[in-house]
Formats: C-alpha cells, structure tokens, sequence
C-alpha cells in the first residue's frame, strides 16, 4: 500500500507564501514524476507543477516565476514553495506521483489534499 502524506496548507494574506510538502510513503519501487494539482468546487483539476526524477519541471503559465516545485527523491518527497500568493490560488491543492513497479508498470497516487487560502 502507498500513500502521498501532505501538510503545509493554510490561510495567508495576498503577497505571502506558503511552502506544501508531499512524502510518499509504503511499499515503493521506484518514483517518476511527482507534482502538484489544483481544484476548486466546481472545476476541473488543473495541473500546477510537474518534475521529473532529473529535476526537470514544468508550470503552468499562470504560476511561472512565483512557485517553485523540487523533489529530495532520498526522502521520496516533493515540495511546492509558492510566493507572492494571489486570491485566484486559492484551491484545494492535491500531490501527485507516478510510480513504477519492479516489473514496470506504472501507477498514479494522489495524495488528501491541502486548502489553500489566499485573501486580498
């Protein structure tokens, strides 16, 4: 069994940030990517951040130059450091990972899912 441990969400001020981690936890081979979506009521998840083993990340536009994904693949862990938060993040933020077996098959994980909240 696997599971995807997240923390670091809250209530914060316009400007502010928020640092989300994410530990994957259990009987694991290996981990590929790892990243970030985000969701609100109503709406369809949208993907936030992706990074590969390598570190190779990718953002989406509306986030590029204020967050910051990086993985300690040691600790099986990814992290989401979000700076200069505005009110549009506000959403429910979920941890994702893909993990391959011994005998190469791959499977993704989700992880609880952390509020953020952001006031203007």
């Amino acid at each position: 069994q696997v599971q995807l441990m997240e923390s670091g969400g809250g209530l914060v001020q316009g400007g502010w940030s928020l640092r989300l981690s994410c530990a994957a936890s259990g009987s694991i081979f290996s981990i590929n990517d790892m990243g970030w979506y985000r969701q609100n009521p109503g709406k369809q998840r949208e993907r936030v951040a992706v990074i590969t083993t390598d570190g190779i990340a990718n953002y989406a536009d509306s986030v590029k130059g204020r967050f910051t994904i990086s993985r300690d693949n040691g600790k099986n862990t990814v992290y989401l450091q979000m700076n200069n938060l505005k009110p549009e993040d506000t959403a429910v933020y979920y941890c994702w990972a893909q993990l391959r077996t011994e005998r190469g098959r791959t499977y993704a994980y989700w992880g609880q899912g952390s509020q953020v909240t952001v006031s203007s």
